[in-house]
């Protein structure tokens, strides 16, 4: 049986709006109690639209914003108890990825200061060993010495990603958590950097949370998937299962619009009516049931319960309860 790295419990993140002294402040529930377990060395996927809560599950975990409610059990520990001091120790085991690369990396620093400054702040290492260690992770990610001493607008798009995901891996971490990593990439490009996330996968025996709203990425890269809508995971499963028999009618019309491989592929399209429900004021019962066409009585006044099928696939839907 795999080895459980991360679980997810519970997990909410909630934010007041502040309306005035005249009105009831409202709340946004960005993440809404979700659930699930990472494994370790796996690539586990969470995909959504935008402002289905991704983002903010992925800074929730790591505690760059503290949660309203649940837990974070990372190797057993529960994260979300931890003290300052405590959290910044464990920060050398859990990294992250960011979007865009130029807003992550600091214009001021050389490559050289960027990627020396985590090796210092943890004091791992004497001096020239931190730069041996730099040097070696730089030609890991398909840069070189020559690049050490540049600053970050000096670089391209793909270049600067190489970059952050370099910062990320230097400590060795156990899990990275990749926020949409190819997503301001160009297509030739982002594929380049997704084989660099499996070889230093291989190489590191890292995991991977992996934040994406690229379905045909991340049919390539990942695990398992989990699927969010409006703050809540409805559907939880190994890739291939879920894209070969997606339960969720969520799920089907976002696969649905998937491009199609082949000229001569026949796909029937998915076309959801109305828009994305607002997060201060979500739907009673089963949150996606004003746009699913097979809505009945009780979606509007049920929230589903997880129910589990084959090969551990498991979905928030009262039409499979």
């Amino acid at each position: 049986m795999a080895e459980s790295i991360l679980t997810v419990r519970n997990l909410k993140q909630h934010y007041k709006i502040d309306q005035g002294w005249l009105k009831v402040d409202s709340v946004v529930k960005a993440v809404d109690g979700i659930n699930f377990e990472v494994f370790r060395g796996e690539t586990f996927s969470i995909v959504g639209e935008s402002g289905c809560g991704k983002s903010t599950t992925g800074r929730t975990i790591l505690r760059l914003n503290e949660p309203t409610d649940g837990e974070v059990i990372f190797e057993g520990q529960d994260i979300s108890r931890l003290s300052y001091e405590q959290m910044r120790k464990l920060r050398r085991k859990m990294q992250m990825i960011f979007q865009d690369p130029f807003a992550s990396l600091n214009p001021k620093k050389t490559v050289r200061q960027i990627l020396l400054e985590p090796l210092r702040v943890h004091k791992l290492y004497t001096p020239k060993e931190r730069l041996k260690k730099v040097i070696k992770i730089l030609e890991i990610v398909g840069l070189s010495e020559y690049h050490i001493d540049r600053y970050p607008h000096e670089f391209s798009g793909g270049q600067r990603q190489r970059i952050g995901i370099a910062k990320a891996a230097v400590l060795n971490p156990e899990l990275i958590i990749a926020d949409e990593p190819v997503s301001a990439l160009d297509v030739s490009i982002q594929s380049q950097v997704i084989n660099l996330l499996l070889n230093l996968q291989k190489e590191l025996g890292l995991t991977y949370i992996f934040i994406s709203h690229d379905l045909g990425v991340v049919r390539h890269i990942s695990d398992r998937v989990a699927v969010m809508y409006l703050g809540k995971i409805v559907e939880i499963s190994k890739t291939e299962d879920l894209y070969n028999n997606p339960l969720h009618p969520y799920t089907q019309a976002l696969l649905s619009a998937v491009p199609i491989d082949h000229p001569n592929e026949v796909k029937e399209r998915i076309i959801l009516t109305g828009d994305v429900p607002n997060a201060v004021n979500p739907p009673s019962g089963c949150s996606f049931h004003p746009r699913c066409p097979f809505a009945m009585d009780i979606c509007s006044k049920v929230q589903p319960n997880p129910s589990v099928h084959d090969g551990g696939h498991t979905v928030s839907c009262h039409l499979y309860e």
